[in-house]
């Protein structure tokens, strides 16, 4: 009977410390090089910060510049195999008018944001391919 106590107390205190973990990585910062698109608003290259709301791996990514919000769009939370090298905008490419904001990586996190249906043929920002 304690053994069973001590395991739910342990399976509970993993719970809320996976939880506060996912719930502290709601922030991070945007560094583009250039133009991009996100759901129809034309964001100039520049800094930004990124916040995101919701549960789960659905949520509502909010782009700022300063204390305005610029841009609006849904995403989804995404683990990655291994932390990003560094912060990174990943745009995909577009015939006409600014490339699309695609995602955005966090230095030394293995999670991501991505936009939309991001795909694999996806490019970090003000890289050539």
């Amino acid at each position: 009977m304690k053994f069973a106590t001590v395991s739910q107390s342990l399976v509970l205190g993993l719970a809320l410390l996976l939880a506060s973990s996912a719930l502290a990585a709601t922030k991070g910062s945007l560094q583009l090089s250039n133009p991009v698109t996100v759901n129809g608003t034309t964001l100039k290259a520049g800094d930004y910060k990124v916040q995101w709301e919701g549960a789960g791996p659905n949520v509502e990514l909010s782009i700022l510049q300063g204390k305005n919000i610029v841009a609006k769009v849904p995403a989804h939370v995404v683990e990655l195999q291994s932390p990003a090298n560094n912060d990174a905008a990943v745009t995909r490419k577009s015939d006409s008018g600014p490339n699309t904001l695609a995602g955005v990586r966090f230095q030394g996190k293995k999670i991501a944001i991505e936009l939309g249906d991001a795909s694999n043929s996806m490019q970090a920002d003000g890289s050539s391919k």
